[in-house]
């Protein structure tokens, strides 16, 4: 087949979230033999170029470099508009003209869009099978991040969320199948009632990659990963250190926590001052941080789709204590494979049995691990893409036969 594949950002190198899943998907299609033409962002000269790499692994690519300043005025455009202003901040008219050329110089076969912000781009498109990989309902982290910030930035959130869900319930229609990453995700985009086929697969984890290795941890440690520029990771620490680190200290005095990701804001920095916290910033590599400690903690309050730092500790075999919130994305047993926590005692509670029971932690490593290895693996969701895939263009076709049924 030809395919081409749009996606917010350009997914390679595979470094992050949003570009871990995208990566996965257009290396699998190639690996399979079809022709895949990636179209995406990137946020500067410097991304471009590291995103060559991608070569190697499609038929073609095209990163359209934006302006950081330049698509935050198309954010604020949007402000009195019935479209969301995310969508201004992922439009580029190169992007658009690029496209339109793929669609005029070439016959695809399936164009496969991942995540809403981007499905502008094919909208209008109706003679292709389409599909369109929400990932996470987009709509759900604005209207979240209401109860987060004050007024009158929660109004704006909430203003966001309600655009961007009339958006998403108009754009699902436009295509003949859509997707999510994770069952709860489905059963929102399921109460849109669009009457559009749905359907999910999971983001996987590198599991050779991400394995455990011999080597002794740190006892009295915890680590957290995630980029610190990211405004639910910066509220989940912050919470975390002042409500639930001084509870731990009362059983654990000499608890270290390392927070572990890029461009951490000044408030993050700042926690750096708390005796016991360590405040990395950019690493080369997470796994030896996360390896090094009893657990991994991810006190999420807002949290959509899939956590990849939880798979990727699990992977490692290093127990995940996790919200409600981001357990909704892990395909495993909460108890069993990792625990829950929702409020400052309950997290304090948890790390220090793991922190101070050693036999408790070696079972829920093992068993974090093999549940990776059996539900988070890439080629068994690729499995399941290859089959939405094939639904998706049948789904098709029989469209297109019931409409020259009717034209006759």
């Amino acid at each position: 087949m030809k395919i081409l594949y749009l996606c917010h950002r350009f997914p390679f190198p595979p470094k992050r979230g949003g570009k871990i899943r995208p990566f996965n998907m257009i290396s699998h299609f190639h690996r399979q033999g079809h022709q895949v033409y990636v179209a995406s962002l990137a946020r500067n000269a410097a991304e471009a170029a590291e995103g060559r790499g991608i070569t190697n692994h499609c038929t073609h690519y095209f990163a359209a470099v934006v302006s950081e300043p330049w698509q935050f005025c198309r954010m604020l455009l949007r402000l009195p508009l019935l479209t969301p202003s995310s969508m201004g901040y992922f439009y580029s008219r190169d992007l658009q003209r690029h496209v339109n050329q793929l669609l005029q110089q070439h016959q695809f076969d399936l164009i496969f869009v991942h995540c809403s912000s981007v499905a502008q781009y094919v909208a209008h498109v109706t003679d292709i099978p389409k599909l369109l990989d929400f990932g996470d309902m987009d709509s759900q982290k604005w209207l979240a991040y209401r109860a987060f910030k004050p007024f009158p930035l929660s109004l704006g959130y909430w203003l966001e969320g309600q655009k961007m869900l009339r958006a998403e319930k108009q754009l699902a229609t436009r295509f003949d199948l859509c997707t999510t990453t994770t069952k709860a995700e489905l059963a929102t985009l399921q109460s849109y009632q669009t009457d559009v086929p749905t359907a999910w697969f999971p983001n996987g984890v590198d599991s050779d990659y991400f394995r455990p290795t011999p080597n002794s941890y740190e006892n009295h440690s915890l680590s957290f990963i995630g980029r610190m520029d990211y405004y639910p990771n910066q509220e989940a620490m912050l919470q975390f250190c002042r409500h639930t680190l001084p509870l731990i200290r009362q059983q654990v005095p000499d608890v270290k926590l390392y927070i572990v990701g890029a461009e951490p804001s000044k408030a993050i920095r700042d926690l750096a001052l708390i005796p016991g916290v360590i405040v990395t910033g950019s690493v080369d590599d997470v796994r030896p941080y996360i390896l090094h400690t009893a657990a991994m903690v991810a006190p999420l309050n807002i949290a959509r789709g899939t956590q990849n730092k939880i798979l990727e500790a699990m992977a490692m075999g290093v127990p995940v204590v996790c919200s409600s919130q981001a357990a909704g994305g892990i395909d495993a047993v909460a108890g069993q494979h990792f625990l829950i926590a929702d409020t400052p005692a309950q997290y304090a509670q948890e790390l220090c049995r793991l922190m101070l029971e050693p036999a408790l932690r070696q079972q829920l490593s093992q068993a974090g691990r093999e549940r990776m290895l059996s539900h988070h693996q890439w080629h068994l969701s690729m499995q399941q893409l290859d089959s939405i895939v094939q639904q998706c263009l049948n789904l098709f076709q029989e469209t297109q036969q019931t409409q020259r049924e009717v034209q006759l």
